[in-house]
């Protein structure tokens, strides 16, 4: 799918633009090397607080042995009984941290208080699939288990999350399902990056600012390694693989209507719905990748940001999971 500067809404077009000419790549070697020294200087950001909210950092177990560095956000005053929400960021699977999400967890936590754990998985760049899908878990499974101390409800656990974290947070529900360790009460992958084959007319020759179909290529051969391009990637490494979907919590999602992931999030959208899994899901003219988080303030980032958080608002008062009995043996 070819996009023209016409296409792009015009409030999008002057920081698509500059963020094209910025980030656009010609070869995944460049890729890689991009990703990695964004890797880098991010590292300044790591730790920094965010201006009204409650914030707090731990390092929590995970499987082998290792620990995974956790950022905890909630409201001033001490709240208790709150949804809690996994929030897992995006970057391709190969960059970011929780810390960059500073717009999102403040409008989350204005709209309705909850406790917002978001992890610092790990990125394709060091360890392909499993790993960022493990550490999630591994923080789901620790957020549910310290429920009590964070002021969370047990039955009303969430998960989120943009881009890459959209798709990360659509394979944990599957996950989450199929083991029945923890039950998930609502999901919001936005915009998601499920779909490694790229079959859809949105993925195919996409030249759109932040996110291209050559940038989506090369993020998919990072982070599945070894199976990509193989016809048994499983659907916990890109959920559009996924057959069955009933079972899995009610979900909001939208996605611009000239980014690559238009096609898939259609899709996913329209298998949930078979499957009988309530979604709310709206579709946004003239515009990219990210858009929301690239130009907050254009009108039609307004539209989506309020969209999101009514749906949430609207979860967070219907929407509830009681826990199985059981948990992981350690």
């Amino acid at each position: 799918m070819k996009v023209t500067l016409r296409m792009i809404d015009r409030q999008l077009r002057l920081k698509g633009l500059f963020m094209k000419a910025l980030t656009q790549k010609s070869t995944e070697a460049k890729y890689i090397a991009s990703a990695k020294s964004a890797g880098k200087a991010l590292e300044g950001r790591k730790g920094k607080n965010i201006d009204g909210l409650r914030c707090d950092e731990r390092w929590i177990p995970a499987r082998g042995g290792r620990q995974i560095r956790v950022r905890i956000y909630r409201p001033r005053r001490e709240v208790s009984q709150v949804p809690g929400i996994l929030w897992l960021h995006g970057g391709g699977y190969s960059l970011g941290l929780p810390e960059l999400n500073a717009d999102m967890y403040k409008n989350l936590i204005g709209k309705r208080d909850c406790v917002i754990v978001a992890p610092d998985y790990r990125l394709s760049v060091e360890a392909p699939y499993p790993a960022a899908l493990h550490d999630s878990y591994d923080a789901l499974l620790w957020m549910k288990e310290h429920a009590a101390e964070l002021g969370i409800r047990t039955d009303q656990l969430m998960v989120g999350g943009e881009s890459a974290g959209g798709g990360l947070s659509a394979a944990l529900a599957l996950y989450a399902r199929d083991l029945n360790e923890v039950k998930l009460a609502f999901q919001m992958p936005l915009y998601p990056m499920i779909d490694d084959r790229m079959q859809g007319e949105s993925a195919q020759g996409n030249n759109a600012p932040i996110w291209d179909s050559a940038s989506n290529g090369w993020a998919w051969q990072l982070y599945l390694g070894e199976l990509h391009g193989r016809e048994d990637v499983p659907p916990y490494a890109a959920a559009a693989r996924a057959t069955d979907y009933g079972g899995l919590p009610p979900t909001v999602t939208f996605v611009g209507e000239l980014e690559p992931f238009r096609d898939e999030t259609v899709a996913y959208v329209e298998n949930l719905r078979a499957a009988g899994v309530p979604v709310r899901f709206e579709r946004y003219a003239g515009c990219y990748h990210a858009f929301d988080m690239m130009c907050p303030r254009a009108d039609v980032s307004r539209r989506a940001t309020a969209f999101l958080m009514q749906a949430f608002g609207d979860a967070a008062d219907r929407y509830f999971a009681a826990q199985p009995e059981e948990t992981r043996a350690e």
